[in-house]
């Protein structure tokens, strides 16, 4: 500031607005804060006033280097047998209902089925996948998702009594 004068305060229980107007008004500037500005090459004054002097910002570390992050196998919750969520415990990416949208208006079945069975929750099915990549024949034959079994041993857990039915086609 003009004539020397040195400030500091506290951050979050610090000056208030009105202190600092006074602390400008003593200082002779505008209790706005901002001053007039001069363009060099011409020497008229700029049309709106402007704040000068040591500004304080905060960096957001939002760097693509520490978002980055892939997975081929990794490890599983041991209810669900869901990949784990998040980039610190090596999970995968959560496909939510928005995005299951968007593939099915794209057309994208295959790669949902993919998503949702065999590289979910289907345990056998991982098994299988692997295998039939390995042998080159690929087909994706899903099994029961290991969800469906947490929601049947839930509502049996409620004293409902499920059972689980097949049909003379074996599925």
């Amino acid at each position: 500031m003009k004539r020397g004068i040195n400030i500091g305060t506290p951050v979050f229980d610090g000056a208030t607005e009105v202190d600092v107007k006074e602390a400008l008004e003593e200082a002779g500037h505008s209790p706005t804060g901002k001053t007039r500005l001069y363009d060099g090459r011409s020497g008229e004054p700029f049309d709106e006033n402007v704040t000068v002097g040591i500004m304080y910002m905060l960096k957001l570390h939002h760097l693509v280097d520490d978002k980055i992050h892939a997975r081929s196998t990794g490890p599983y919750s041991l209810v669900t047998q869901q990949p784990l969520g998040g980039k610190a415990q090596f999970g995968g990416q959560r496909l939510g209902e928005m995005e299951v949208w968007a593939l099915e208006a794209y057309g994208a079945a295959y790669s949902l089925q993919e998503f949702l069975t065999v590289k979910s929750d289907d345990v056998p099915g991982r098994t299988r996948m692997y295998e039939s990549i390995v042998r080159g024949d690929y087909a994706l034959e899903p099994a029961m998702p290991e969800s469906f079994s947490v929601l049947i041993k839930e509502l049996q857990s409620l004293g409902l009594d499920i059972t689980l039915l097949q049909t003379d086609e074996g599925k």
